[in-house]
């Protein structure tokens, strides 16, 4: 496999990872903008234990995810406290503090950052993510999945039927903070080099709009989120400077036609997501879209029976 789709890969194996980070949180009904944060925390605690004690790949995997892991427990108290908006600025002021810790951290390199000896190829993220995906899956499918939905779609009623609403939203958020956590770490492990500056609010504003534009209704939505911003500027990498050459022959133009500036996928993607926003608010993958492939499939595998 070449250099590129080898990256291409990674990115996306690690994108799915951290988008059911994101996931499970807005799953109990909450906007967490802070997921840049977690993700850092992750990748500074792998790369500093691989700089510095030279830490095998399975102790800093381990410790990216239980970090990660532990202190999105300890934050989700306070920060669940709040709602709307102020959660969201909650969860993105988090964020910014961990930023400027590190960036202030001449233990964690500062501005500098830390470069990570030990890499991993993309068999490693890929492995990573289809478990992630697997373990994201079967919570969704168990009765704590069930109560996150009910939580997710009314509050009052869930609490009227005595769901701990608050025991379920700190554990889908410190799950979720582990998570994104474990992205951070293979992010790191596959850059070999980690700095502040990449862990900006873009990051959550990316990571977040992966799984508001896949769907949240259903452990469908962050996987199609994710491989759609992952691969869709790729190909317009290889079809914007094809339909241009296609345009300026349909037209007769026979000089020399130059490519477009690379900008232009990302903004040909901006309008997608619009248009996504516009015709699918909620998201890719809907609760009834997967219902409705379901029916369609029992009469199918009911008509082989009877022919049997």
């Amino acid at each position: 496999m070449s250099g590129y789709w080898a990256g291409i890969l990674s990115l996306l194996a690690i994108n799915i990872v951290f988008a059911y980070g994101i996931f499970l949180p807005v799953a109990t009904g909450q906007l967490n903008l802070g997921g840049a944060g977690f993700y850092a925390i992750g990748a500074y605690s792998a790369a500093y234990l691989s700089f510095q004690y030279d830490m095998p790949l399975v102790v800093t995997v381990a410790a990216g995810f239980v970090l990660a892991g532990v202190i999105g427990f300890l934050i989700a108290f306070p920060i669940l406290r709040t709602r709307g908006v102020y959660l969201v600025l909650a969860t993105f002021a988090f964020a910014e503090v961990v930023g400027g810790l590190i960036l202030n951290s001449e233990t964690l390199g500062g501005a500098m950052g830390l470069p990570v000896p030990t890499y991993v190829d993309y068999e490693v993220p890929i492995a990573a993510a289809v478990i992630v995906t697997l373990i994201v899956f079967y919570i969704m499918s168990t009765r704590f999945g069930l109560v996150m939905r009910a939580v997710h779609d009314d509050e009052v009623v869930s609490d009227l039927m005595g769901v701990n609403i608050r025991g379920v939203q700190v554990t889908a958020f410190a799950i979720g903070a582990a998570f994104a956590g474990l992205a951070g770490v293979l992010y790191a492990h596959t850059y070999t080099y980690v700095e502040i500056q990449g862990f900006n609010a873009l990051m959550s504003i990316y990571v977040l709009l992966y799984v508001l534009l896949g769907g949240t209704q259903t452990a469908w939505g962050p996987l199609a989120g994710a491989a759609f911003f992952t691969l869709l500027p790729e190909v317009f990498r290889a079809v914007v400077p094809a339909a241009n050459a296609f345009i300026a022959s349909l037209i007769g133009y026979e000089g020399v036609v130059s490519p477009p500036d690379a900008s232009w996928r990302f903004v040909i993607l901006g309008v997608f997501t619009v248009l996504m926003m516009v015709f699918r608010p909620e998201g890719m993958i809907t609760r009834t879209m997967i219902e409705r492939l379901r029916l369609r499939r029992a009469p199918d595998s009911a008509s082989r029976e009877a022919t049997v």
